[in-house]
């Protein structure tokens, strides 16, 4: 297996970070993959799939080229760029570090993604750096641009989740959850980053970054000694913004945007968090919020500073008797403090 030992420093001065180049290289390698794994997923497929086949058709070198970096076991380096940390970027800016590499250093880098001899004409190209951020480009502005918003907000409320799993449980719990069966604290200051085989890797200073991402993909990348990232998943209840289906009768009963907001209430989360998934005005959800609150079927706590809201035992047995979804967890307290 893979693993970092991690040092006290980097792992203080770890952060959380939004990466419009990230949420775009795991977009490409959905489509690449082309295989959904949630509903949410599958409808995008549904939509730009058949464009970027006919994209990769038109210029068969970059078929070559996204097939050779997404290597079976590892990315070629200049696909997965290490963020800079000290700010959220634009995809324009973070491209560059794409463009950057050198055309001797990106066949190097396929040669250890496809784990053997770059075929031609790849091995000859000169430009392999430029045609990788056309693709990614492309894939940026057809694909994901014109939902970044929508993106961008699930992608905070998963962070906003993740906060307060380390006010509630600490780092070790925190990362054990980040890639469930792939990623897990192992004590000592280990952090196994993968089930891979590859030699330890000391992480006693510079940045150590945590990137979430909406499709179900991740990897991990460094620059040197002075920047570290961990590319994840956002939980699936956030990365599948379709969520649970309102039954009928609770959509009558409360309303379609109120039954909405409860059937997500399952496990807790957060007014941002609740706006990320229904798509609603904060306005409204904290209306909703009010009404449910007054009527006993939700009740709100606090994890560290973040102010979460789930069913009490009546709005879990209200939503079940309506045909919606179960509580993933026994109601009743120990998870949320009062207010």
């Amino acid at each position: 297996m893979g693993w970092w030992r991690i040092g006290t420093d980097p792992l203080a001065g770890s952060s959380f970070l939004l990466s419009p180049l990230a949420e775009t290289v795991a977009s490409l390698k959905t489509l690449h993959a082309a295989v959904p794994t949630h509903p949410g997923e599958r409808a995008w497929l549904g939509r730009h799939l058949p464009a970027y086949r006919e994209r990769l058709a038109a210029e068969p070198l970059d078929a070559l080229l996204v097939r050779a970096a997404i290597g079976p076991t590892w990315n070629a380096d200049f696909l997965t760029p290490t963020p800079p940390g000290d700010r959220e970027r634009s995809f324009e800016e973070e491209v560059e570090a794409v463009r950057a590499t050198g055309p001797d250093d990106a066949v190097d880098q396929l040669a250890v993604a496809t784990g053997g001899p770059v075929p031609e004409p790849l091995r000859s190209a000169r430009d392999l750096p430029e045609r990788l951020a056309g693709v990614l480009g492309w894939v940026w502005r057809e694909t994901v641009r014109p939902e970044w918003a929508r993106r961008r907000r699930i992608l905070e409320a998963d962070v906003m989740a993740r906060t307060a799993m380390l006010s509630r449980g600490g780092w070790a719990a925190a990362l054990d959850e980040l890639c469930p069966g792939k990623m897990r604290w192992l004590g000592d200051g280990r952090l196994q980053v993968n089930t891979r085989d590859y030699p330890p890797r000391s992480v006693d200073r510079g940045r150590l970054l945590f990137v979430p991402v909406t499709p179900a993909t991740g990897w991990a990348s460094w620059e040197g000694t002075e920047r570290y990232a961990i590319v994840y998943a956002c939980a699936g209840v956030l990365a599948d913004a379709a969520g649970p289906t309102v039954p009928e009768a609770l959509g009558a009963l409360l309303g379609t945007a109120r039954a909405g907001v409860l059937v997500r209430l399952g496990s807790p989360l957060s007014t941002s968090q609740l706006v990320a998934l229904t798509g609603q005005g904060l306005g409204s959800v904290g209306r909703h919020l009010k009404v449910l609150l007054d009527a006993g079927l939700v009740r709100r706590g606090r994890a560290g500073r973040s102010v979460l809201y789930e069913w009490t035992e009546a709005g879990a047995v209200l939503v079940a008797a309506q045909g919606g979804p179960r509580p993933g967890a026994p109601r009743g307290g120990g998870r949320l403090t009062a207010p």
